[in-house]
């Protein structure tokens, strides 16, 4: 059989390999939690007034280190401000071990503030 001209034979593809498999996927986070870091304390504000009106009668509020303070300021903005109705449900305060970039472990504070209507 001839081949014909200006059109080239396919080329032989390399073996192929199974894909790798799936990256183990982190455990679901509830979403009726909002975590505080280093945005400004309105951010999270909008977040948890969100979750009021979207979520349920319930919205706890999670921080570690120097955010605490930050968690305390939103949980009353919250409370003064924009869901009036809003209790605190409950504080739990715990110590977190974590491992620094060099490897020592070390203490982290961290608070949790149940919000609820």
């Amino acid at each position: 059989m001839a081949e014909a001209k200006g059109v080239a034979a396919p080329k032989p593809q390399p073996p192929t390999t199974a894909p790798p498999p799936p990256a183990a996927k982190p455990a679901p986070r509830p979403e009726n939690v909002v975590f505080i870091g280093n945005k400004p304390p309105m951010n999270y504000v909008l977040a948890i007034v969100t979750l009021f009106n979207s979520q349920g009668p319930e919205v706890v509020i999670r921080a570690r280190g120097k955010a605490i303070s930050r968690a305390v300021d939103v949980a009353e903005i919250v409370r003064n401000k924009f869901v009036r109705d809003a209790k605190v449900k409950g504080v739990a305060i715990s110590t977190e071990r974590l491992t620094s970039e060099d490897g020592r472990p070390m203490n982290v504070s961290a608070i949790e503030i149940v919000l609820a209507k």
